[in-house]
């Protein structure tokens, strides 16, 4: 009888064991093949067709009903164009047409990001940066265009980046679902290494769902708020013959500049007196020269 019951107890043990065993590997076993869906789902592209209108309305297959970690569903998501100008224009007077500028932003309800001025002796510059609702735009251009000076140069670009936005929403969501599941499988991790490894794939996942979520911000601000670089020139010399400045004034600066040419003259001579130090040297050579020549 004792010799039974032992041996009904030993074999209970084993076949415990023999559980625990076949659980661990099913685990790892489980493991080992998300993580290489993991990587296979999280590297095919997933952008739709550049040469269609962007369908972003994510329908299930069969095989993701199937799947453990099905693709995540995305609503439609609109145009994003994102559009960029560089203006110069000429004006007569830097600090009026400033004034004029800085009404015209408040009245399209954009802001200044920038500021820069620069002054020389030809010319002065007034380099501005300018955020503007995407849909004030093109009203802040032709209002700066019309009301401000004589335009020089303008180039207004639009990038559509519809694709690259619905591609990393798409990937984006599917990582977050893929998160989920690492975190519910850590739960019921039945050994160290299985923790240590599920952990390692969710601080991976981590990362790449903050580098995406900042690429999506970074397009939206881009495309919400629309960028103008703006430079007023004024041109300081006033020496043409068709400019409409009067005779006096155009006599007043002749004068100042023959003052400045002659000063300058002046100037570049006295910076050669080393040289005249030489003329003194050079004189009495070419006379002991010519004294012993005539003897």
């Amino acid at each position: 009888m004792k010799k039974l019951s032992i041996s009904l107890v030993c074999l209970l043990i084993i076949g415990c064991n023999k559980s625990e065993n076949i659980a661990k590997e099913e685990t790892r076993a489980d493991l080992a093949e998300i993580i290489q869906e993991d990587k296979v789902a999280l590297s095919s592209p997933t952008a739709p067709n550049s040469s269609q209108p962007p369908n972003l309305v994510s329908e299930k297959t069969e095989s993701e009903n199937k799947s453990n970690f099905p693709t995540q569903r995305i609503d439609t998501i609109s145009k994003k164009i994102i559009k960029n100008g560089d203006m110069r224009i000429q004006v007569g007077d830097i600090k009026k047409s400033q004034d004029k500028i800085n009404e015209i932003i408040k009245n399209n309800q954009a802001y200044i990001q920038k500021e820069e001025f620069q002054n020389t002796d030809i010319d002065e510059n007034l380099y501005i940066t300018i955020r503007v609702p995407h849909k004030n735009f093109d009203a802040l251009v032709n209002s700066f265009s019309n009301g401000v000076g004589s335009v020089l140069s303008k180039n207004i670009s639009s990038n559509d980046v519809t694709e690259e936005y619905t591609d990393v929403s798409i990937k984006l969501a599917n990582k977050k679902i893929y998160l989920e599941k690492y975190r519910d499988m850590l739960k019921s991790a039945a050994t160290t290494k299985d923790m240590l490894e599920i952990q390692e794939n969710i601080r991976e996942l981590e990362d790449e769902i903050d580098v995406s979520e900042g690429r999506l911000r970074f397009i939206d601000d881009r495309v919400n708020y629309s960028t103008l670089n703006l430079n007023l020139y004024k041109e300081k010399i006033r020496s043409s013959a068709t400019s409409n400045i009067g005779f006096g004034s155009r006599f007043g600066d002749s004068i100042t500049e023959g003052w400045n040419s002659f000063v300058t003259f002046i100037l570049g001579i006295i910076s050669l007196w080393p040289f005249f130090l030489l003329i003194p040297v050079f004189i009495f050579l070419w006379r002991k020269w010519r004294g012993r020549k005539k003897k």
